[in-house]
């Protein structure tokens, strides 16, 4: 892999920055968490006593995960809740992105609900700089097996043609309150199944209202091979129809269940070989973005420290100025703070994505997150790494 440099290096082993926003009192709560999460036996267990906790409706059991993994990775239960984490990052020049992480609804009333709360969450980012960016899943707003069914071709019932007509109003409703608000909207990647007809409805709304500047942004998931090709084609799209292309680069999420899938039906496996592929691929799709600034706005949601470095890079080779709006990185509320909060000290525009809903809804959301960050073949994660030294260096500094 290259070596990056910098006529000023940012490093993101500085855990001084990376857990300025924190006190003793905080960092050893966080410390106790991502031990925890570190032992592959807790997390194992204790996943597994919370569903059936939360299944069977056990006392005090909401109020401890509220306050320890809950609080750590979410910014509150509602929207207003959210607004002491909101405030807490713009004091480091840090943005908020509001994710409504409720999943798993199925009825039309729970779609609808879901379509006002995303709406409420553009509101609240109007005219508000520490809010720059809305997000949703068309999953929130629509069933799955009906996008499945548009995708795989089948014919639709007449009460399904009236399901997708009501799932295409919200989808717009969405779109055009953001773009009415002029507030960045990241539509999600999801499965490779339904992606397609998710692809579809964003760059509809892209030629729609991105005729000024990239308002509605996709999602690219690296992880997949056809992805990188899948962007160029956006982006000739884009020109040729002359609007502006939104995009969000990640590397994805959903690998093991995009391989089951593809091994029990037959058909080719969509993700790369090789984390090296993926890497490739991803930092090739930042190069070209870059490349292509005129016409394409990137947000990075990544955790990866070269991918960020590499960005930071070619903004400097290019001359882009670092608060240039076209250009953010974003990572997860709770994780990888040495990026964020250096890459923010920097003068670069930051983002976390916040998650927000009822505890027991967005338990599914937790427990992807304590699995991200337990050991691996028996090395600490990361995050338990960076917490350690930053504990190590107050007490050297206390005495």
């Amino acid at each position: 892999m290259e070596v990056l440099t910098q006529s000023v290096p940012i490093s993101f082993e500085d855990t001084a920055i990376a857990f300025e926003a924190q006190n003793d009192k905080q960092l050893t709560k966080t410390y106790w968490l991502f031990w925890a999460m570190n032992s592959n036996f807790l997390v194992k267990y204790g996943t597994a006593f919370l569903k059936f906790a939360f299944k069977y409706h056990l006392p005090l059991v909401k109020g401890v995960v509220k306050n320890t993994i809950f609080e750590h990775f979410c910014g509150g239960e509602t929207i207003e809740e959210c607004e002491k984490t909101i405030q807490e990052l713009a004091k480091y020049h840090i943005g908020a992105i509001l994710d409504y992480s409720v999943e798993g609804e199925k009825s039309e009333e729970s779609f609808e609900a879901t379509c006002e709360e995303i709406l409420h969450t553009i509101q609240k980012a109007d005219h508000n700089p520490n809010i720059p960016f809305s997000v949703f899943k068309v999953t929130g707003i629509a069933r799955f097996g009906l996008l499945e069914k548009i995708q795989a071709g089948e014919k639709l019932s007449k009460s399904e043609e009236a399901e997708w007509k009501r799932v295409q109003q919200r989808f717009d409703k969405i779109c055009c309150k953001a773009y009415e608000l002029d507030v960045n909207l990241l539509v999600d990647g999801e499965e490779t199944w339904i992606q397609d007809v998710i692809d579809r409805l964003t760059y509809e709304a892209m030629e729609k209202y991105n005729q000024q500047r990239a308002v509605i942004y996709n999602t690219y998931q690296l992880y997949r091979w056809d992805m990188l090709d899948n962007l160029k084609k956006a982006f000739a799209e884009a020109e040729r129809k002359n609007y502006f292309l939104g995009a969000k680069l990640v590397r994805g999420a959903y690998m093991e269940k995009e391989a089951e899938r593809a091994e029990k039906m037959g058909y080719r496996n969509p993700i790369q070989p090789n984390k090296e592929s993926c890497d490739r691929d991803f930092n090739e799709a930042t190069r070209f973005c870059v490349e292509h600034l005129d016409r394409i706005a990137i947000c990075l949601g990544t955790h990866n420290e070269y991918s960020n470095l590499l960005l930071t890079q070619l903004m400097q080779e290019k001359g882009i100025a670092r608060d240039d709006k076209r250009v953010y990185f974003a990572q997860l509320f709770g994780m990888s703070d040495q990026i964020s909060y250096s890459l923010a000290k920097a003068g670069y525009n930051v983002v976390k994505y916040v998650p927000y809903g009822p505890v027991e809804a967005v338990m599914p959301y937790l427990f992807r997150r304590a699995a991200e960050n337990t050991s691996i073949a028996g090395q600490s994660s990361r995050e338990f790494l960076l917490v350690k030294k930053e504990m190590e260096r107050r007490k050297k500094l206390a005495k």
